[in-house]
């Protein structure tokens, strides 16, 4: 292994050797380990939060002017930039994400730095209306030393959407990205301490959840937690944060639905089903996986989606090759968790694969890439077997709804596609669901749209679009499994914050006086 394939901690402002294992990172299209990275030990975690507590109270950020924090989160969007050359190879490699997807995404991580600095510039405080001859306005403090753990499907973009309002809050920040694509979330720290943030403000310490990451959630300096990730390990993340009563937020499942309604644009929403559901190879949040379309209009729903997926299929490739539409899983124990949950569904009885549902071998049509040392698992499109209308749900027919691919977070290129007969029987099936994270609305009936929404139990509905997601709008669930609290927006910022209060009293040195709690007499006396 040549040295520069070695990548260490980020600490200090500069790369250090970490005291744990040594990781191995994988190139999921080949099964290649091409890098390693050194991981954080028990130790190294005690004294990089320790550090991390003492820049907070030096005052070397915390104590900046909103001004100077915008500054900074300005020069880093533009240093981001500069980066983009050496950061989305990277980003390729060790996600398997095709490159097309990462030059759409990556430059676009640069709006959270802005809006953030933007919000800096523009906030106002509140002055509250109190009694008397008194002036109380509301101030916003940081909280601390704030860890933030990120998952392996959007390494740089959800590493970028948690930084931006944490450090605009003055926060000092740890970030432990997934042990299985650290690589580019180190290399931030180049570019934020260029960008002229103080040393000891953002550290990065890659490892693995039971060592590195509990012992950063657990350490009694750290005052909030913020996790995307799976739920159940948000759920015992959440337990120990709130054992050191610190704050926590979390973006954790979901299993999204999408209602096509007869008066959608066909094309329009199998273009969208197909993106919501492919893009990342289904490795996201809000991926498209429970479709649910007005049996009017199922067969050819159905048949244009089944040449979309043929179209995507035919066009896997090298992710290098900005051809390629569609990359790899993440890792073998992904390609298996995804295959058990398809090959259960069909073996079963209760579905049928239409396209797909199986790892994919051989070689690529488009450019010869051999898949057979990847990850590789086709777009999949699953029905009921005989029919392409399901049985009425509410009576708990024994179909593809009884089963855990319609039910459990697969995280992968697989989707459910059930008939539906009415309003009511669409909004069932949407929220017949444990998660609530993201859902879309397909139809030109704009007041359909808006009515069934209202009934979507969910965090984000798009309607005729999908996976849309800007800095300003926000990014929660609605249901436990999804997650607590929002990325995103003001709210987000305000999240990595705390309300201090200041009352001046303005009267005369005569009312002062006057104001004498406990004066002799029975004369009446203030509270509050």
């Amino acid at each position: 292994m040549a040295s520069e394939s070695i990548y260490r901690m980020w600490v200090g402002g500069e790369m250090v050797d970490g005291r744990g294992d040594i990781i191995p990172v994988e190139d999921p299209s080949t099964g290649e380990i091409f890098a390693q990275c050194h991981s954080a030990s028990l130790a190294d975690v005690s004294d990089t939060v320790q550090a991390a507590h003492d820049s907070f109270r030096s005052g070397v950020w915390s104590h900046k002017s909103r001004h100077e924090r915008a500054d900074v989160l300005e020069k880093a969007a533009e240093l981001l930039t500069k980066s983009l050359p050496e950061l989305i190879p990277i980003e390729v490699r060790q996600t398997g994400r095709v490159i097309r997807e990462m030059n759409a995404q990556v430059p676009s991580l640069v709006r959270w730095f802005k809006y953030y600095a933007a919000l800096l510039r523009t906030e106002e405080r509140s002055v509250l209306p109190t009694s008397g001859k008194l002036h109380n306005w509301i101030d916003r403090k940081p909280l601390g030393v704030v860890v933030q753990i990120t998952p392996f499907n959007h390494p740089l973009l959800i590493a970028v959407k948690k930084l931006a309002p944490a450090l605009a809050a003055g926060n000092s920040v740890i970030l432990k990205p997934s042990e299985l694509t650290p690589l580019t979330s180190l290399l931030l720290g180049r570019v934020l301490k260029e960008a002229g943030l103080p040393n000891g403000v953002f550290s990065v310490l890659p490892g693995y959840g039971p060592i590195t990451g509990k012992a950063l959630v657990s350490h009694p300096l750290v005052r909030k937690v913020d996790v995307t990730g799976g739920t159940e390990a948000g759920k015992r993340i959440g337990e120990i944060v709130g054992g050191n009563l610190a704050k926590y937020t979390a973006e954790l499942g979901g299993k999204a639905p999408v209602i096509v309604f007869e008066k959608a644009d066909i094309t329009a929403a199998v273009n969208g089903v197909a993106f919501g559901a492919f893009v990342a190879s289904g490795q996201t949040c809000v991926a498209a996986t429970r479709i649910v379309v007005e049996n009017s209009i199922l067969e050819n729903f159905n048949t244009s989606l089944v040449e979309k997926a043929t179209s995507i299929m035919k066009r896997m490739g090298d992710p290098k090759n900005p051809e390629s539409m569609m990359g790899p899983l993440i890792s073998s124990s992904q390609l298996t968790n995804v295959s058990k949950l398809v090959n259960e569904a069909i073996d079963s009885g209760k579905a049928h694969a239409v396209i797909g549902g199986e790892r994919m071998h051989g070689k690529s049509p488009l450019d010869g890439f051999s898949y057979d040392n990847g990850y590789f698992y086709p777009p999949t499109i699953l029905i009921s077997p005989g029919t392409q209308i399901t049985q009425n749900p509410v009576t708990g027919d024994a179909t593809i709804l009884s089963t855990q691919i319609w039910t459990k977070e697969a995280f992968g290129p697989v989707i459910v596609v059930v008939g539906f007969n009415d309003e009511q029987e669409a909004i069932h099936l949407a929220n017949d669901s444990d998660f609530g994270l993201g859902a879309a609305i397909w139809t030109k009936d704009l007041s359909q749209a808006f009515r069934v929404s209202e009934e979507i139990d969910s965090g984000i509905v798009w309607i005729n679009t999908h996976h849309r997601n800007d800095p300003s709008s926000p990014w929660g669930g609605t249901k436990g499994p999804s997650g607590v609290g929002s990325e995103n927006g003001i709210d987000a910022y305000y999240a990595y914050s705390k309300t201090k209060s200041t009352i001046v009293n303005y009267a005369s040195k005569e009312e002062m006086r006057a104001d004498d709690w406990f004066r002799e007499g029975n004369e009446n006396v203030r509270y509050g």
